[in-house]
């Protein structure tokens, strides 16, 4: 009985240990520099879309993601101005 208690102790200690991993290399190690890219993450690309990516389409993603954030920004905003009653005439 206390071989089996001490076996549950070990083993539940031992979830608790940080895992050994070790460092991937992949293509993308080429945009680990780039801006947002921060650790422990580094650059996160989950989708796989930059796998047999160059710097111009890793440069036209990143435009066209900046570019869609701004307009969800401008649509949240009207969204807010309509339901606080401002309404253009039309």
């Amino acid at each position: 009985m206390k071989l089996a208690v001490l076996a549950a102790l070990f083993g539940s200690a031992a979830a608790f240990a940080p895992a050994q991993t070790g460092k991937a290399t992949s293509a993308l190690n080429a945009f680990e520099s780039e801006l947002g890219a921060q650790p422990p993450l580094g650059f996160f690309d989950p989708l796989g879309l930059l796998d047999d990516a160059d710097q111009e389409r890793f440069d036209r993603l990143r435009y066209v993601e900046i570019k869609h954030g701004r307009i969800a920004q401008l649509a949240f905003l009207g969204n807010i101005i309509t339901r606080a009653g401002v309404h253009l005439p039309g």
